[in-house]
């Protein structure tokens, strides 16, 4: 406990220490619309009158077809209200699960994706279950395009499962209940793919955390977990970059969520959520995403409308679903610290067992990696942590795409999303540990991007390298933490009681349609007679127009561009500015103990308990196993310390692998379970490993039949020289005189896949490194802020 001088002291510090961030936030602000400022280039004409006219006639034939463009999205909006908004999905697919039936019911029903014309489905190929984000905007963002997660994994043959929601929860619907009809959709999925490995789980946005919760509860079901821009450790996050980390703060705690869903007749709008995101970005909500529809008129519009057909859907939660979110994820941070709780009890996600890829972005303001990545120092404080675990992670990294690019990006889909499914079977042979894919671009013979990856072991310990101040900016949170609590309390005593009752079913949906999102969509439509004159203007534009480009467009674009440069340093300077709020209120109420019930371990001075390792358990375990064991333990003998290993080749020879007499009896899980066990006595005790593998073998010949089947192996794999030198030194140390064997053949296609050309993609160790050292508030930022401060739609 500090002192009462201790604390003004401190409290004396972190004043001026909030000075010196606002005058930086002040100077990087005018900074950034400095360097934005620029001179037109005035167009030069011989005929100024002339080129007048024609930029006016222009000018006015692009302003009829924007607003009748405005209208067709209006029209497209009440459209979509009265078909009851069902999923905007590129692909057809058939609902084969109504968990509106169940006897739970919630809004929730599984979706079968059907094929496309040419593509050819695997019944036997792991399935794949994606969940599309509840926060406001209906499914379908994974499923937008053809270029997109589902048809990334239609193509590589894989059976694809989607689960969509209905625009209204079911009555007395909760987010336990959603988690477990998610699982029962895994089981339905598992009933009908038999034969295949258990389902991968990919979770977009929201519907990563949401993913968390299913496998947590329910680990066997799951294969392996994607997490695409999942938040999921929420107080996490860099100071200048990430507005959304301080709103819940600003706002006085989860109250204003309770009194929203008492305005809606106990349903919270999810309207008000897409209103956030249109907020952190004024600039392309109010300039660049209209004038790019009015400067590219003649081609924009079919994607613009496809869009805003998504962006438009608002769709709705029950009170109890939106105060779990809000209490217990991004006010309470509860997630990573076991305390989230269901009427089944707490989520813990140590229980998680397949394997996770986290997919985040740089470029991302709403999930910034901190909070994508966080978890897993929650989680697993050191990478002994993670290995005694037993636990798979893969990080993947973009360095610029904006939040909703993630999911919607035909490049990224091409690019990141193939490279996923492709490497998510190789992911699974795996030691346990925490990987970092790494996919680059390069162009083939045939002048076509290829992309080439690589799997680069990596020290949990860096991840401390992501946030500044050793995370000590995040004990603030906590305090944010209990002012919520005695704001939701008064709340629930004072208002409540009076103002709910007030609301009527048929009040509350008219207060949503008088929302200014929808007014903005229903406002403008063939209902608005105005509209509906601007509609037969549009038509004969349409007929006579002729595309151009007038010389005073170069004033125009730059007129619009100042404008932009104009808001950007709004909210710059508004961000700048909520940020030294948060931390001026909430720094000094932490700093008086408020909320330090509510600090997490990772924030105490004695910091999270590292492993207790029981090695002499471990060393009783070393000889003990059978010829499976030892096949697995040799396996990882001879690949331990490599630089790099073609993973398209450790495929090969994993499916050789497991054709192995003893390894062929085993089930995917028990070869699994042995994988781990025998990755951490080889980690814990390298040399102790090597000197036992012998006893694990049932005789001497069984230990030379090994080698020889892992020689014929590496002898057919092109430049596998690292692994034949760790191969042999093994064979000179534990079988110093090997009797001459006929060398077992190699299945044909094992020997197919390792025969083909230097595979594209490898996995590649490096030992562990040091600690990263936390930025301090003084040091540069290790990477450059992101621009994009509200994700904006893929023009692609």
């Amino acid at each position: 406990m500090m002192s009462s001088s201790e604390r003004l002291a401190t409290a004396t510090t972190l004043q001026a220490r909030l000075g010196l961030l606002w005058q930086r936030r002040l100077r990087d602000a005018l900074t950034r619309f400095t360097h934005a400022q620029t001179v037109p280039e005035l167009p030069f004409t011989a005929n100024p009158f002339f080129a007048a006219f024609d930029y006016l006639s222009d000018s006015f034939e692009r302003q009829v077809l924007f607003w009748d463009t405005l209208r067709q999205r209006g029209d497209n909006y009440l459209e979509h209200e009265k078909a009851g908004k069902p999923p905007l999905l590129h692909f057809a697919y058939d609902i084969i699960l109504d968990a509106r039936t169940f006897k739970r019911p919630v809004n929730y029903a599984l979706a079968a994706i059907t094929p496309p014309e040419g593509v050819k489905i695997d019944p036997a190929s792991r399935p794949y279950v994606i969940l599309d984000p509840r926060a406001g905007h209906g499914p379908g963002i994974g499923g937008f395009k053809d270029d997109s997660e589902v048809g990334m994994a239609l193509r590589a043959g894989n059976p694809v499962y989607f689960c969509i929601f209905f625009p209204e929860p079911e009555a007395g619907q909760t987010l336990a209940d959603v988690t477990a009809t998610q699982a029962e959709f895994l089981r339905e999925v598992i009933r009908r793919h038999p034969d295949s490995p258990k389902p991968a789980l990919v979770g977009n946005c929201q519907g990563g955390w949401a993913a968390m919760l299913v496998a947590a509860q329910n680990p066997e079901l799951v294969g392996a977990l994607v997490m695409n821009g999942a938040p999921v450790s929420y107080w996490a996050g860099n100071d200048g970059g990430n507005p959304m980390r301080y709103a819940g703060g600003n706002l006085g705690g989860a109250w204003s969520a309770l009194l929203a869903s008492d305005l809606g007749g106990g349903k919270f709008d999810g309207a008000y959520l897409v209103d956030n995101f249109e907020n952190l970005d004024p600039a392309n909500t109010l300039v660049t995403k209209n004038y790019h529809l009015y400067d590219q008129i003649d081609t924009e519009p079919p994607r613009f409308l496809d869009f805003e057909r998504w962006w438009g859907g608002y769709f709705l939660m029950n009170e109890e679903e939106i105060r779990w979110i809000v209490e217990n994820l991004f006010i309470g941070n509860n997630l990573t610290e076991g305390k989230a709780t269901a009427r089944s009890g707490a989520y813990d996600l140590h229980q998680l067992r397949a394997p996770v890829v986290v997919f985040a972005s740089m470029g991302d303001n709403i999930t910034p990696p901190q909070q994508a990545f966080n978890w897993i120092l929650d989680l697993y404080p050191s990478t002994a942590a993670l290995k005694a675990s037993g636990q798979v992670v893969v990080g993947l990294e973009h360095k610029t795409t904006g939040h909703l690019g993630i999911f919607v990006s035909a490049k990224i889909a091409l690019k990141e999303h193939a490279k996923i499914v492709e490497l998510l079977e190789v992911i699974e042979t795996l030691e346990p540990g925490l990987y970092q894919l790494k996919i680059d671009t390069v162009t083939g013979d045939d002048g076509q991007p290829r992309y080439e990856a690589e799997l680069i072991e990596r020290a949990v310990e860096e991840l401390r390298g992501l946030q500044k101040f050793e995370r000590h900016d995040e004990a603030p949170f906590a305090a944010v933490e209990a002012i919520s609590a005695l704001g939701t309390s008064i709340y629930s005593t004072l208002v409540r009681p009076w103002l709910a009752p007030l609301v009527t079913e048929d009040a509350a949906k008219i207060g949503r349609q008088l929302h200014p999102l929808r007014v903005q969509h229903w406002g403008w439509s063939s209902l608005n007679p105005l509209a509906r004159l601007n509609a037969g203007l549009a038509e004969v534009v349409r007929e006579h127009r002729k595309p151009r480009d007038p010389e005073l467009r170069t004033l125009e674009r730059w007129g619009t561009k100042q404008l932009a440069t104009s808001l950007d340093l709004y909210r710059d300077l508004r961000d700048a500015k909520s940020e030294l709020e948060f931390f001026s209120l909430y720094g000094m109420l932490a700093l008086a103990g408020i909320g330090s019930e509510n600090i997490p371990d990772y924030l105490k001075k004695d910091g999270q308990a590292e492993p207790d390792f029981d090695d002499a358990a471990l060393l009783a375990r070393l000889p003990q196993g059978d010829n499976a064991d030892g096949m697995i333990r040799l396996a990882i003998l001879i690949t331990q310390g490599l630089s790099s290993i073609k993973v398209e080749r450790r495929s090969a020879a994993y499916e050789w692998l497991v054709q192995e007499r003893t390894l062929a009896a085993l089930s995917p899980q028990e070869r699994h379970t042995k994988l781990r066990e025998q990755a951490l006595l080889v980690w814990r005790f390298p040399a102790e490993a090597r000197k036992t593998l012998p006893q694990l073998f049932d005789s001497r010949d069984a230990l030379a039949t090994a080698f020889e089947h892992f020689d014929a192996l590496i002898h057919v794999i092109p430049g596998a020289t690292e692994a034949l030198h760790n191969l042999a030194e093994l064979r000179a140390e534990l079988l110093p005189i090997t009797p001459q064997k006929p060398v077992p053949s190699v299945p044909e296609p094992a020997r197919q896949a390792a025969e083909t050309d230097p595979a594209r993609t490898v996995t590649r160790r490096k030992p562990a490194a040091k600690p990263v050292t936390p930025a301090n508030d003084d040091a540069k930022p290790a990477r450059r802020r992101p621009t994009t401060s509200r994700p904006k739609e893929d023009k692609e």
